[in-house]
């Protein structure tokens, strides 16, 4: 049986591996929703409630919205198959397109998937190609990603409320050696240089990179992979416009 090599060294099967990386997709589907409501990106009547790792969450119901998410993530799918997936940010505009937040997932210690072919099989079709005697553990595996999913809500509800019209985008940051997703159809684009990384021809990271606060949310440990959670609220929104100094002259939301 074919095997593809894991983080830590350990080989699994190209069936665990695609089950892995649906799964994973998965999980991103549910926290970018989820985003989207906390958030109120679109207004949240729009949004209904179901259930995903025995927790309520919330999804869009609007067409649109979900195709845009699922082909964004059909397009994150191919990236991270190839290896080349530093970090993955969910980036939250203002009107003027200021960068209000970005949630942030870093995968840079995530393998190259060679050889899943079939890369829109989901997580519910591999499961019959499940061999019984699978290395990885999946009650602890959804029970990472569970935890994972309501910090997230957690801190999505606790922050403050942003301004009107905000719009998001989903954007990967690429690990420095790989090629960027140039060809057709052409799903990427290039970011806004104030969200572009340092590499070897540019010393310093964008205005936007890191933010004016950042706010750890979790580790996961999902069995094989290892990833990291947080938020970076941008310095725009502390701005006057959207923000104030606090006696301390930390910034705070002003909450409008």
């Amino acid at each position: 049986m074919a095997t593809t090599p894991l983080a830590d060294g350990q080989a699994v099967s190209l069936a665990q591996a695609s089950h892995l990386l649906g799964a994973f997709v998965n999980f991103l589907t549910v926290c970018v929703h989820n985003i989207l409501y906390y958030r109120a990106i679109y207004p949240q009547e729009s949004f209904l409630t179901t259930r995903a790792y025995n927790l309520p969450v919330h999804q869009s119901r609007h067409p649109k919205v979900c195709d845009w998410v699922r082909d964004a993530l059909d397009a994150v799918k191919a990236q991270l198959v190839l290896g080349t997936v530093e970090r993955l940010a969910v980036v939250i505009y203002d009107s003027d397109s200021r960068v209000m937040e970005r949630w942030m997932f870093d995968l840079a210690t995530f393998p190259a998937w060679t050889g899943v072919k079939d890369l829109r099989t989901s997580r519910s079709s591999d499961a019959a190609a499940e061999p019984e005697d699978s290395r990885l553990n999946w009650t602890d595996i959804d029970e990472q990603l569970r935890a994972a999913v309501r910090r997230l809500a957690y801190a999505g509800e606790k922050m403050g409320p942003l301004p009107d019209g905000c719009t998001f985008t989903i954007a990967v940051e690429l690990h420095e050696q790989s090629e960027a997703p140039i060809g057709h159809p052409q799903p990427w684009i290039p970011t806004l240089p104030s969200l572009q990384t340092p590499s070897k021809t540019r010393q310093r990271p964008g205005a936007d990179v890191g933010g004016a606060r950042t706010t750890p949310v979790r580790s996961v440990e999902a069995g094989p992979l290892f990833f990291e959670c947080w938020i970076e609220e941008g310095k725009a929104k502390f701005e006057p416009k959207h923000g104030e100094l606090s006696s301390s002259g930390e910034p705070v939301s002003s909450g409008d």
